[in-house]
């Protein structure tokens, strides 16, 4: 079965985006641990196949990601021409630039979701899309979380985990501390 991972960025106080639903408490990363940051994602990008998004992060990542070129984000390519699906009841179409467009699924997004995990195939992810993330936390059907962590202080904001999930573990696998004060985590469901 292919696993589902979330990947957000999320501040020290456990928020995704701050008061005003903005986010610009992420934490830049020098030019030098991008390098190396683009190097990892661009290795974690080959092990998947289908890049999920809601309807308001498609429309942040296609105002930049189309357009973007290898010689300034090393993943562009590779992140552009990776089928991806939007889930939107108001869309009906998600074009991507010059790439070939992003597919659109509406209605329930859980149910999609489980259905696209027990195809075959490589791994999917998931980034922004909190109400969406929410609902998959909810449902225990993500599989790994890769967390941003970045050394801010929101002082209030959207949270990523529901205020009520139920009690849940999660294993620890890895820890990758950037020198900027970044720190990205990534976890398991612990069995």
């Amino acid at each position: 079965m292919r696993k589902l991972i979330l990947e957000e960025w999320m501040s020290l106080d456990g928020h995704v985006a701050d008061k005003n639903d903005q986010l610009d408490f992420f934490t830049s990363l020098s030019e030098e641990e991008n390098k190396y940051a683009d190097l990892d994602q661009l290795e974690f990008l080959k092990t998947i196949d289908t890049i999920l998004l809601g309807r308001k992060t498609y429309e942040l990542f296609v105002e930049f990601w189309p357009e973007a070129t290898t010689e300034k984000e090393v993943i562009a390519d590779k992140l552009n021409a990776t089928h991806k699906i939007i889930f939107s009841n108001t869309l009906t179409t998600a074009p991507w630039g010059k790439w070939p467009d992003a597919e659109v699924k509406q209605g329930d997004a859980v149910e999609a979701i489980k259905q696209l995990k027990q195809l075959p195939g490589k791994d999917l992810v998931m980034w922004g899309s909190i109400s969406l993330a929410e609902a998959l936390i909810k449902e225990n059907l993500v599989d790994e979380y890769h967390i941003q962590l970045c050394p801010a202080l929101t002082g209030g904001g959207r949270k990523l985990f529901p205020t009520d999930p139920g009690l849940s573990k999660l294993q620890l696998v890895s820890v990758k501390n950037y020198p900027s004060g970044n720190v990205l985590l990534k976890y398991v469901p612990a069995k």
